[in-house]
């Protein structure tokens, strides 16, 4: 089924409730305050279908102080009916509700004029054209025009008609699936649930989702459309989701729900804005942001200007995270009065100099990646992360893989998904070259160099080893990588390299992965040094990471049963009287008593037999 969001705008009392109404039986304003008042508080919702199309209404308050709720559900919208009266025309806030749905970047509107019983057809035909006239000022592309009067059903059903004879959902389907919550409730014995419209991907029944704000995990446990079971809910869907786990207290309008692991949240982002003509946006001043359903207070922190700008970039800072994507669009408004509409460009803040922050936000300004990733990488210059290019720049991993594969001097891991500047292999050379300049017998694979440099993925070792190799600095030996310079096989000397370490360490030995890493042995490698060693009885593997010397771990031993002798029992306490050994330690060599036949174990004690 095609779905179709469509939303109203226009002036208080110009109709936009009563013709949805009309359209499909909906009665909008069902709040006592909103009946008594007379007007639409809140955002409602309703539907009509035909066939396999289902166009949904969201139907917005008219009245200036309720702004901010027309701007809640206008995110969602796919086209906008514009309502405005025959018989008053263009209002206040019709104007405002056009300024803002073209700073949110909604372009295909619908017009309706309304209550045309109250005038004649020569007044009507002058008020279109003067509607028309202004609307021609902005971008917009009117889909069609249409003249009703909710009690002239031709009128009514002519527009059905032409509502029904629209496209689908204009909105791109996007990398993950994301929903802002503009309702919160819980019905008793369901448990929690929220409404909101679909963006990005289709959810599905069963499916965990994460509540970004909360940074809570649920699972779908049913999903409405339209007030009807569904087994998913596609873009563009209104949905009512019963979530699992939920309490009601640990979500809120303006939350965003996704997928775990695609979003993060910073207290910062950047933007691109356009002031509406005569408003300027203030350095350093406290505005309201309205993002998807979510309001809150931020302070704005204008790029290059410290007075005020029509247009530019600016930082906008929160008291919590804003878990935001690239191209998202926001409003920022001063009270009552909206001041401008803005993209985001940077939803992840990153340390940077001005000079690379400014020529990011140019380069995201024009969808330019390529130069976006090269400033990036000059603050990343130990590898950026391919896994967060959906969210900075709305690009799905392959997407991001076939920039990348357009930039000079970078290094692309499609495996690991991180891009390094080929500057930085230099830095891994001369890591690795310092490595085997102090100690030649030197043994290390790609992965155990990983284990040192944690930044680096081993793919990206491996082409520095390879150049090393190349260069004749380094030779291979299977995996693993030694001094070109030496030319005997040195394994032996490695054993016997381990087991005088052991020696010298005597009954305090260190794990082995500390004996490596001094070394500068690969872990396979040692592990297999240390079965041979245990082998040849040379050592004594006591725990799984604890070897000993064998003439160390006879002295002790000894020690152990001279105690014995003199106190008539070796334990904890006198044991640690003797040697001053860490508790790990004392606990071994009294375990490894167990193991002597005249030797038998009481308590915490151990005796002759």
């Amino acid at each position: 089924m095609s779905n179709i969001i469509i939303g109203t705008a226009g002036h208080i009392d110009h109709g936009k409730t009563a013709l949805i109404k009309a359209l499909n039986g909906f009665e909008g304003d069902s709040t006592n305050e909103e009946k008594e008042r007379g007007i639409t508080i809140d955002l409602s919702f309703s539907n009509m279908t035909k066939g396999q199309q289902n166009i949904a209404f969201i139907d917005v308050p008219g009245h200036e102080k309720l702004v901010k709720n027309m701007i809640a559900g206008a995110f969602g919208f796919d086209y906008v009916m514009l309502v405005i009266s025959a018989s008053e025309g263009i209002k206040p806030q019709t104007v405002e509700h056009i300024e803002i749905i073209n700073l949110l970047g909604l372009k295909e509107i619908i017009v309706v004029l309304t209550k045309k019983d109250l005038i004649t057809d020569d007044e009507l035909i002058l008020k279109k054209e003067e509607i028309l006239e202004f609307l021609s000022t902005f971008d917009f592309e009117i889909k069609f025009v249409s003249c009703v009067s909710i009690y002239d059903e031709t009128s009514v059903e002519k527009l059905k008609n032409q509502l029904f004879s629209i496209n689908s959902s204009t909105k791109q389907e996007e990398n993950f699936f994301r929903f802002y919550v503009d309702r919160v409730f819980s019905p008793k014995g369901i448990g929690t649930v929220v409404t909101g419209t679909v963006l990005g991907k289709k959810c599905e029944l069963n499916e965990k989702l994460y509540i970004c704000q909360s940074q809570k995990e649920t699972k779908i446990k049913n999903i409405q459309v339209h007030n009807q079971n569904a087994l998913e809910a596609n873009i563009s869907n209104r949905a009512a989701l019963n979530l699992q786990g939920v309490n009601i207290s640990h979500i809120n309008k303006g939350d965003l729900i996704t997928k775990k692991g695609h979003i993060r949240g910073f207290d910062g982002i950047d933007i691109s804005f356009k002031c509406l003509k005569t408003k300027k946006l203030n350095h350093n001043q406290t505005y309201s942001l309205f993002i998807g359903a979510k309001k809150i207070e931020v302070k704005i922190l204008l790029f290059d200007c410290i007075t005020n700008l029509e247009e530019g970039f600016a930082t906008i800072k929160a008291s919590e995270n804003l878990y935001t994507i690239f191209g998202e669009k926001i409003l920022l408004r001063s009270g009552n009065d909206t001041i401008c509409g803005g993209i985001v460009l940077n939803p992840i803040i990153d340390p940077m100099k001005k000079n690379q922050k400014r020529n990011l936000l140019e380069a995201l300004d024009k969808k330019d990646f390529t130069n976006a990733y090269k400033e990036l990488l000059e603050a990343h210059k130990k590898g950026l992360g391919i896994i967060s290019s959906t969210q900075r720049f709305a690009l799905s991993h392959s997407e991001a893989i076939e920039f990348a594969k357009k930039m000079q001097d970078v290094f692309i891991d499609e495996k690991e998904l991180v891009i390094y500047p080929l500057s930085t292999k230099k830095f891994v050379k001369d890591f690795i070259k310092e490595i085997y300049t102090k100690n030649a017998y030197a043994l290390l694979s790609n992965t155990s160099i990983a284990l040192r440099l944690k930044w680096a993925s081993v793919a990206f070792i491996q082409s520095a080893l390879d150049e090393l190799e190349a260069e004749n600095f380094l030779t291979k030996d299977v995996s693993l990588y030694k001094n070109a310079n030496i030319k005997e096989d040195f394994a032996k000397d490695l054993e016997d390299i381990v087991l005088k370490r052991l020696k010298q360490e005597d009954i305090i030995p260190t794990a082995p992965y500390n004996i490596y890493d001094d070394l500068d042995l690969d872990r396979k490698l040692g592990d297999d040094i240390l079965k041979s060693l245990t082998a040849k009885k040379q050592v004594i593997r006591l725990q799984h990471n604890l070897f000993i010397h064998f003439e160390s771990l006879n002295k002790i031993v000894k020690a152990m049963r001279e105690i014995i002798k003199n106190d008539g029992f070796i334990g904890i306490p006198n044991f640690k009287e003797r040697f001053d050994l860490s508790r790990k330690y004392l606990i071994t060599y009294l375990d490894y008593l167990d193991n002597y036949s005249d030797i038998k174990k009481v308590d915490d004690k151990r005796l002759f037999v």
